[in-house]
């Protein structure tokens, strides 16, 4: 009987160092569960239904929370406050606790993000099952990173409730001016009222203002076949009807889809209604970060690094953009053609809810490759399958500059916008890029592209 006791006690006791061993296992943290936050992030968007410059602020704060974590524990990054708008620096850490800062930066991201969307149940869902492994490691590492990740947020989310969003949400609707002839107006098949018409009372991240990067207006409207603007309408309608004539299959309108991403799109059927939804602008090129990221082998650190310098530009991109669209109110082509050319025609793409300058696409896509490319560099070729799941086929580009092009020109294709919307816009948004890279500085070294590689 003794034995048997013994022997229960020898068994009791191994398991318990068993347990105590596995309760003392290194956590690590990977670039590829920084991928699956912000892929999460993404995929609610989508079923939430953000307009393109709501995700770009839902983008951009949880990366900031995480990569002021990182920087402030590692010499190679430069924190963002005291170059960010507003930013203070964020909390100490307990120095008496072990921390892993890269699970607090994502305790941080996964947090701050449940904040900013609806469906708060599926971002809970990848928290705790990241929770329950870290855990079951270590639970005394666990316990003081979730908690300083938790604390960065609360710090984070205090100074993002500062930049006016809850203010736009009590705003007035967008007045249309239906007596002016060259003013926005509703567009088929939903006739949606303008989104965002007060984004610009936003703050910026990077960019002195809204207003700092101002386009020179459109072209003065008239229907005068002379006219210059004239001549921009009847291009769009010109490309239009080649295109057509070229059926679906055209490279024009392979382009003109593959870089849609309209996040609400109103299909009719009959008497019936329903909307198909995909990622927004800002998305793809977050998407198309993700792809760098792991094109480079990037760790945890420099992937957040990426994403998170490439989602301010973004976000500022729109601050900008939103700025002149609301200020020189321009109406879409469609309409216009409607009115005075074709009566039948009907755009590739579904014309956005909002006024046409300058193109969108156009002013984010040239921030965002900008920034891309001082990150990894120029000339870096990358294969974009962004859109393999929304059934496209995947597009290949030899740097982001070439990506930003064809984004650029793939709204006229589509018939949504003007030649000089989309020229002048990606001069806006490369811009904005430059001085971001210029203005913001998040490496130690400033050798971001070579360390990178």
């Amino acid at each position: 009987m003794k034995k048997i006791l013994l022997l229960v006690v020898v068994l009791i006791s191994l398991a318990a160092c068993k347990t105590d061993q596995k309760s003392q296992e290194t956590i690590e943290v990977t670039a590829e569960d920084l991928h699956a936050s912000v892929d999460k992030v993404t995929e609610i968007m989508i079923h939430d239904i953000f307009s393109p410059p709501v995700a770009s602020r839902i983008f951009a704060y949880p990366n900031i929370a995480a990569y002021e974590i990182v920087a402030l524990s590692n010499d190679d990054y430069q924190p963002l406050a005291g170059q960010v708008r507003d930013l203070k620096p964020i909390p100490q850490p307990d120095t008496t606790a072990t921390i892993n800062y890269e699970m607090a930066a994502l305790v941080a991201h996964m947090e701050l993000s449940k904040r900013l969307i609806f469906s708060e149940d599926r971002m809970e869902a990848l928290r705790d099952s990241l929770y329950g492994v870290w855990q079951n490691k270590n639970t005394a590492v666990f316990t003081s990173s979730k908690e300083y990740g938790l604390l960065v947020a609360d710090h984070i989310g205090e100074w993002m409730s500062k930049d006016n969003y809850a203010q736009t949400r009590t705003m007035p609707k967008f007045t249309v001016d239906a007596d002016n002839p060259g003013r926005w107006q509703p567009t088929p098949p939903a006739y949606m009222d303008g989104i965002e018409p007060h984004w610009n009372k936003i703050r910026p991240f990077v960019i002195d203002s809204a207003a700092q990067f101002k386009p020179t207006p459109p072209p003065a409207f008239s229907m005068e076949e002379s006219s210059d603007f004239y001549k921009e309408l009847k291009e769009v309608y010109d490309i239009g009807k080649k295109i057509e004539e070229d059926g679906d299959e055209s490279e024009e309108i392979q382009i003109a889809k593959f870089w849609d991403c309209n996040p609400y799109v109103s299909v009719t059927r009959g008497h019936l209604m329903f909307a198909t939804k995909k990622i927004t602008p800002g998305a793809h090129w977050i998407g198309i970060t993700k792809i760098a990221a792991r094109k480079t082998d990037s760790d945890f650190k420099k992937t957040l690094f990426a994403y998170t310098k490439t989602s301010m530009a973004i976000a500022d991109g729109f601050i900008s953009c939103w700025d002149e669209k609301y200020r020189s109110n321009l109406i879409r082509p469609e309409t216009l053609i409607n009115q005075h050319i074709d009566d039948d025609w009907k755009p590739v793409l579904q014309t956005p809810p909002f006024p046409e300058y300058t193109s969108g696409h156009s002013v984010v896509s040239g921030a965002a490759s900008t920034a891309l490319t001082n990150i990894f560099g120029d000339n870096f070729s990358f294969d974009d399958d962004t859109e393999v799941a929304f059934g496209l086929p995947i597009r290949s580009f030899n740097s982001f500059n070439e990506a930003a092009d064809e984004a650029a020109i793939s709204r006229m294709y589509g018939g949504i916008h003007y030649r000089v919307a989309i020229e002048v816009g990606l001069e806006q948004g490369r811009n904005l890029g430059k001085f971001f890279i210029e203005n913001l500085k998040m490496k130690t070294d400033q050798r971001v592209a070579s360390t990178l590689k």
